[in-house]
């Protein structure tokens, strides 16, 4: 099984568990405005539960769910969500050096369940891959403490969105709410300036590149603050690691 007794035990397993807690309510938030918008969208229930647990990715779950619905090709679909999930190929280069040392399936495992807010606990308190088992073992029950709880939060609030989905009302603008628990969810992950700055890089060249198809100015943003701010950390010798224990 691949979350084992061994892993549940470990202390970290629990701290992940702990440090994720507080944005359950905001991912859950997010998920149900999800689960919601695809049976109103016109999707039916067996079609909304399979692409909540085979797709997992609200964002380009929202940005799929028109296309289907209007015969879209199946290229167009794909080409949409690898571009609105451009920033897990981000995630997975800064992963691998952590996740290696394991065998492929649980690799895979991991790539599957880590979202954005698991990636960024994980990453916040790990800042470097540990160099022995016992540290790689620790890593990994955090990281799997996290995306329990985020997983748990989506996957239950989108199912619940999806069988209310016909009792909900449209006036409750559920969408909005989503939204909101995000940008709460950023905002409290803007510890430090370097990580303000990358918010700012990333909301203004999104909102100068909103002209662009198939939701690139989203791409544009995150490649845009990663790209500067990998720059700006090494021109100056930013440390964000240490700014926060400052």
């Amino acid at each position: 099984m691949f979350l084992s007794p061994s892993i549940r035990r470990l202390p970290e397993f629990r701290s992940g568990l702990r440090d994720m807690s507080p944005v359950a309510l905001g991912v859950g938030a997010w998920g149900l405005m999800t689960g919601v918008a695809m049976v109103k969208s016109g999707m039916s229930v067996f079609e909304s539960v399979a692409m909540t647990l085979l797709v997992y990715a609200g964002s380009s779950q929202l940005a799929a769910i028109p296309l289907l619905i209007a015969g879209a090709p199946i290229g167009v679909i794909l080409a949409t969500a690898f571009c609105v999930n451009l920033r897990f190929v981000v995630f997975s280069l800064h992963l691998r050096p952590y996740l290696m040392h394991m065998p492929r399936w649980r690799r895979m495992t991991h790539g599957y369940l880590t979202a954005d807010m698991s990636y960024a606990m994980f990453t916040r308190r790990y800042p470097a891959p540990a160099a022995t088992e016992p540290g790689q073992r620790a890593q990994e029950a955090y990281l799997t403490g996290n995306y329990c709880v985020t997983w748990c939060a989506w996957m239950g609030l989108s199912l619940l969105g999806i069988a209310l989905a016909n009792l909900i009302p449209p006036s409750w603008g559920l969408g909005f709410a989503g939204v909101l628990s995000l940008v709460a969810i950023v905002c409290s992950m803007a510890t430090t300036r370097l990580r303000v700055l990358a918010a700012l890089i990333a909301s203004a060249t999104a909102v100068a590149a909103f002209a662009l198809p198939l939701k690139l100015n989203i791409v544009a943003g995150i490649g845009v603050a990663v790209l500067l701010c990998f720059w700006l950390e090494k021109q100056f010798g930013l440390d964000p690691v240490a700014e926060d224990d400052a």
